[in-house]
């Protein structure tokens, strides 16, 4: 099944859902950043939140920032997301593993630890927004469950899955509900979505049983006036970055630095932390930084 996001709205437009299949690209940041399985988990579950946040922007190029900074062994995770269906990210340790937690599962949490959630919405001109809660649980889908209560006021149910099995992701995803405004004085409306939400066994669970996203949602909100939008978007796995803006990153160090390099390392390498390409830079290259800022200082002057 392709990585997609689906859209959905119930309860005479009061309630919003979101539900994103995220597998394959989640397999393939395990892949580029060489996660372990407790870091696949974490850095999966980050990346279909962001994925859902994003889904409620307007302006196209907007994107949403995710960082999770917490004082456990995986040393944070950042993701960014996008309007567009693009995601990339990376954790601090992707080595780090871990026993299971008391019910079995991966213990993201214990990878994360106790920390903050900060979240910056970029809308593509003026100010980025940006709002910082204190972590819950570490476990991703409460963090920003919280997140959304706390900063957005609006009454949120997540659940975020990632399966890994011994060759790689097998199913990833997560579904977010929200009760929008008009509804959310209706307590008994409020009160029976957080229960079906709690009842479910989990996301991934569904997607192994053959579950398609609209399926999902007809079970939880079938008999709340459901209308699932007919337009699927595709997710992937997106890097913008590129030798040029590589190029750009050094020549901010200087010529002092840059003739450094020529004279110790005969060139200088840098790897995209998002995605992990590697770029190499010659030291002729090194050179022609160093005449173009000189060229530039010149004309300044």
């Amino acid at each position: 099944m392709a990585d997609q996001l689906i859209r959905a709205t119930a309860a005479d437009g009061g309630i919003r859902a979101v539900g994103v299949i995220t597998t394959r690209l989640t397999e393939e940041a395990r892949q580029r950043h060489k996660l372990s399985y407790v870091a696949t988990a974490a850095l999966g579950r980050t990346m279909a939140a962001g994925l859902l946040m994003a889904s409620s922007m307007k302006r196209p190029g907007s994107r949403v920032n995710v960082r999770v900074k917490g004082d456990g062994p995986l040393s944070g995770i950042l993701v960014d997301a996008g309007l567009d269906g693009t995601v990339r990210g990376y954790v601090g340790n992707p080595s780090i593993e871990l026993p299971p937690n008391a019910k079995g599962k991966l213990d993201v949490g214990g990878a994360v630890g106790k920390g903050f959630l900060y979240v910056v919405r970029d809308i593509g001109y003026g100010y980025p927004y940006s709002s910082t809660v204190e972590l819950v649980s570490g476990e991703i889908g409460d963090d920003v469950a919280h997140y959304l209560v706390s900063s957005e006021q609006t009454p949120s149910a997540l659940v975020l899955g990632v399966f890994v099995g011994a060759n790689g992701v097998t199913a990833a995803g997560g579904l977010l509900v929200q009760v929008l405004p008009k509804a959310a004085r209706d307590e008994a409306l409020v009160a029976t979505l957080e229960s079906r939400v709690a009842a479910l066994s989990g996301f991934t669970p569904l997607l192994q049983a053959g579950k398609t996203l609209p399926e999902i949602f007809t079970d939880l909100l079938g008999d709340m006036d459901l209308k699932i939008f007919p337009e699927s978007q595709i997710l992937r796995f997106h890097c913008g970055c590129s030798f040029d803006r590589m190029l750009g990153a050094l020549k901010i160090l200087g010529e002092a630095e840059l003739q450094d390099m020529i004279v110790k390392d005969d060139g200088a390498e840098a790897t995209c932390d998002f995605c992990g390409r590697v770029y190499q830079a010659s030291s002729d290259q090194l050179a022609q930084l160093i005449v173009d800022l000189q060229t530039e200082s010149s004309v300044s002057g």
